[in-house]
């Protein structure tokens, strides 16, 4: 059953991409992408229910030699590349792809027989399946928002002619290659899906064609396809010294010391830093942003981003103990800190977004690199809190984005009138991300448990922990502030939209009152071989036993009171009419502008009120730290190969 579910969760999303280029029917279009999401989130619900570790191979099942064929389809992307780098017209990209093109296929041509003997080409444990489901559930959902946000958006651009066929076929494309990744156990396999991921992703920030999107969308290809050059150097360094190219094989039993993967290990950590944007790559994702919103949900919160920490998180058992692992733990933890920095002078809400996401994929890194039992499983509880919440809060962006034409923080007055239900699902995502009892502050606990015999990673941390509190804050107090509206409009949403935001908001509540069973049935059995040390659960509690304690949480008491609160807030401000909010007193009469309190200045202008956030730029922009923070990752990087070696 397994097998056939691993078959569906890889080729299903790809048959369907290929039918939306040749399906130009919007209603049947719409259809297949709600139909096609269900099935994936089902597909992804069977995992968990067949939950346990297997080894698989679908030579026998689908009859055919597999490995040639996806060798082939990896020379095919690889050509494609090059053909998109020579007609942008740009050298690194086509050079880039050659860099990787050339010995992959030295490597398969002579090693072809080793290769196709490899043996079982997918593995499926807790940490694979917890991927499939952040993939398969967030990601399909997010593509089932798209059907209401893309139409309005296409509106907005004036199109012609729709484009919404390919965006479906590159987003389902994408789904399909994130499963393979987190699903292959062979090496190659996993590059293959690896760099399918790459070449979505530079098609999804270039959708909308504007000389700026197109600009980001190469700079996000070139620096992928460097860290698709280091994961093509390691799989061939660990072929080198193991003469293999499974996973599996290289983690299962200690069979290979890990001193002797420390070198391959670290050029797979420096992809897997470029694919998450970790100082100094982190460019390509605030570049991003100029994409449509499901495609910054996508590429920020549930897919893209996680590969990268996926790999570092994969391979953790090597790291433990070691040089190389304090190094990427080290590297992980100044990005956390630096980019939680920068993000306290954004006042644009997708880039708050974005150095947020960085700063945790830092967090989730430097918890790998510590590589303990309690890191690791912060570290995995970190990739599905994130996951859902930050989904969330760049699904409710572009929703304020459409109805206010901003997306800059300080355009958000009063926004919990104009926009209730939106506004209130964003403050709830917003606090999940900061408060207890959720899951992030639960997790971020754990890795400061972690780090404690390490002081200058567990420094980082916590002044890291410290500077969300001063983003998150800001952005919370705009959207439950409250200002003189006369008027209170009704919020319009498209359905696809409003039951998205609805049904990520439950999972976002959900997932963190079921942390428990998260950690003991999903997260605990990642520890079985490496270390003896238990990690365990107690009764509506969460204790650790091993090397590290955190104190308890009634969790179902605490979300029973802050669920009745937040059903409550959009009643409690409905109630609140125009006439028993005292109007503020501004040296001049008061007046309406645009729903909102004004009042009259000198020469009888109409002057807006404003309230306005610090954003403390002198000490924490881009321009500031931006530079010098780059300089020290890269050190630090160059540090992290010396000491593999």
């Amino acid at each position: 059953m397994e097998s056939w579910l691993v078959v569906v969760s890889i080729l299903f999303p790809i048959i369907c991409s290929l039918l939306f280029l040749l399906l130009r029917s919007p209603v049947i279009r719409n259809s297949i992408v709600i139909a096609a999401s269900a099935v994936l989130i089902l597909t992804s619900l069977g995992f968990a229910y067949f939950f346990g570790q297997a080894s698989i191979d679908l030579h026998d099942i689908l009859g055919i030699e597999l490995n040639e064929i996806v060798a082939v389809l990896d020379f095919a992307l690889l050509a494609y590349i090059i053909y998109v780098g020579i007609r942008l017209h740009s050298r690194i990209i086509t050079i880039l792809a050659l860099a990787q093109l050339i010995p992959l296929a030295y490597f398969e041509l002579t090693y072809r027989e080793a290769l196709q003997r490899s043996g079982a080409l997918f593995h499926l444990d807790g940490l694979s399946i917890i991927m499939v489901l952040i993939i398969s559930i967030i990601g399909s959902l997010i593509a089932v928002f798209s059907i209401g946000y893309m139409k309005k958006h296409e509106e907005h651009l004036k199109l012609e002619k729709s484009r919404q066929p390919v965006f479906f076929f590159v987003i389902f494309l994408f789904l399909g290659a994130m499963n393979g990744l987190v699903l292959a156990d062979n090496l190659l396999w996993m590059f293959f899906f690896w760099e399918v991921t790459t070449l979505c992703s530079f098609l999804l920030i270039a959708h909308d064609k504007t000389e700026e999107s197109i600009k980001n969308a190469k700079r996000a290809l070139w620096i992928n396809l460097l860290g698709g050059v280091g994961f093509l150097a390691g799989i061939i360094l660990i072929f080198g010294k193991t003469g293999g190219v499974l996973v599996s094989g290289l983690l299962e039993g200690n069979n290979v010391p890990s001193e002797l993967v420390l070198l391959p290990v670290a050029f797979l950590c420096f992809a897997a830093f470029t694919k998450s944007a970790q100082l100094p790559f982190q460019s390509w994702l605030l570049g991003a942003m100029v994409a449509p919103t499901p495609v910054s949900a996508l590429l920020h919160s549930s897919t893209m981003v996680k590969a990268g920490v996926y790999l570092v998180v994969r391979f953790s058992p090597v790291l433990a103990g070691t040089h190389l692992g304090f190094m990427v733990a080290l590297a992980g933890a100044f990005t956390f800190a630096v980019t939680s920095a920068i993000a306290i002078s954004q006042s644009n809400a997708k880039r708050v977004l974005a150095y947020s996401t960085i700063a945790n994929l830092g967090l989730i890194i430097a918890c790998a690199g510590i590589g303990s039992p309690v890191a690791v499983g912060a570290a995995i509880l970190l990739i599905i809190f994130h996951a859902v919440s930050k989904g969330l809060m760049f699904l409710c962006v572009g929703t304020i984005e459409q109805e206010i034409g901003s997306r800059d923080i300080e355009d958000m007055d009063g926004i919990m009138k104009k926009m209730p239900f939106t506004a209130t699902v964003a403050a709830i995502g917003a606090i999940s991300m900061l408060l207890p009892p959720f899951g992030v502050l639960v997790s971020k606990w754990l890795a400061i448990e972690a780090a404690v015999r390490m002081p200058v990673v567990l420094i980082l941390i916590v002044i890291g922990s410290a500077f969300t509190l001063v983003f998150w804050t800001k952005w919370i107090g705009k959207l439950l502030a409250v200002n003189y509206i006369k008027k209170i409009p009704r919020e319009k949403l498209h359905p696809t939209v409003r039951s998205t935001l609805g049904i990520l908001l439950v999972i976002v509540l959900a997932a963190s009152m079921g942390i428990v069973f998260l950690f003991n049935f999903f997260v605990s059995p990642q520890f079985a071989g490496i270390t003896e040390e238990r990690i365990m659960g107690g009764r509506g509690l969460l204790e650790i036993a091993g090397d590290g304690v955190i104190g308890s949480f009634a969790y179902f008491p605490i979300f029973i009171v802050l669920g009745a609160l937040a059903l409550s807030i959009p009643f409690i401000l409905r109630k609140v009419s125009p006439e028993k909010v005292r109007q503020p007193y501004f040296c001049g009469e008061n007046c309406e502008i645009e729903g909102n309190i004004g009042f009259r200045a000198e020469a009888d202008t109409e002057t807006p009120s404003a309230f306005r956030n610090y954003y403390l730029r002198w000490a924490f922009s881009e321009e500031t730290l931006g530079f010098w923070a780059s300089m020290i990752s890269a050190i630090l990087i160059i540090v992290l190969f010396v000491v593999s070696i």
